[in-house]
């Protein structure tokens, strides 16, 4: 279920794109398959009747069909205004009015003064953390476009294990749904900062994104760049405190996002 609900959030585009490929590729071996029976009849050699001939060639008419009204989505989808898609990307999250947007621009603008030209979200996948994963992707999503910055990475930690994955926007983020367990109590961010930098190459800023405070020693002077934190459970004094002092201690700051 958790991985449905990632897709469905994030790979829109790469959704259209994969069933216009397949749509494409049917039309392609059915056009291929009508010509090499024509060739066939032609020397008399056929094996498929004339009816069967006709059939064919009324499939072939409906996946052509079929592939152009994919083509005609795919160009509408890349001709909508980014404001658009990124409202749209909030009505998925809940919060595309009313508090939560307001809260969401609040945090936008934080975002913006992030240092560098390239962001390496970090995120907690614990299993306090599977609760939010029905909307993690599309705030991530949100994230990576109001920053204006490259994202360059994706990483997750829990119980001492951590994940990163490069490459394009969706792919990270469908990488994060499929294979981040969200399982695990240990909030080992220590760890984590240990590893990432081997991971992938040092970004202008990390995002950290979690619910709870770290369970291991963060060695703060150690971290390559400065580390952002955006506490989700921000009414947590523990965790708020945690995230603000590894904000200070590496050269960040704390933002929030409010659900409300």
């Amino acid at each position: 279920m958790r991985r449905r609900q990632g897709s469905s959030s994030d790979n829109f585009y790469e959704i259209f794109s994969d069933m216009a490929l397949l749509m494409l590729a049917a039309f392609i071996f059915l056009f291929a398959l009508i010509l090499i029976t024509a060739q066939l009849q032609g020397g008399g050699k056929a094996s498929i009747s004339r009816y069967e001939l006709e059939d064919m060639e009324l499939e072939l008419a409906e996946a052509k069909a079929k592939n152009e009204q994919l083509q005609k989505e795919m160009n509408t989808l890349a001709g909508t205004d980014v404001n658009e898609q990124m409202q749209k990307v909030l009505a998925s999250a809940g919060m595309a009015k009313g508090k939560g947007k307001k809260d969401f621009d609040l945090f936008v603008s934080g975002l913006r003064k992030l240092p560098g030209k390239d962001l390496h979200l970090v995120v907690d996948a614990t299993g306090s953390m599977h609760g939010v994963t029905t909307f993690l992707i599309p705030v991530l999503r949100m994230i990576a476009i109001r920053s204006g910055k490259h994202l360059s990475a994706v990483s997750w930690y829990a119980d001492r294990k951590v994940g990163t994955y490069t490459g394009t926007m969706g792919s990270m983020f469908d990488h994060l749904m499929q294979t981040a367990p969200f399982v695990g109590a240990d909030e080992t961010v220590g760890h984590a900062f240990q590893n990432i930098p081997n991971n992938a190459p040092v970004p202008g800023a990390y995002l950290l994104i979690g619910d709870e405070p770290p369970t291991d020693t963060v060695y703060y002077s150690k971290i390559p760049a400065p580390v952002f934190t955006l506490p989700l459970g921000s009414s947590d004094s523990s965790t708020k405190y945690a995230y603000q002092l590894l904000a200070d201690r590496t050269g960040g700051r704390m933002l929030e996002l409010k659900f409300q």
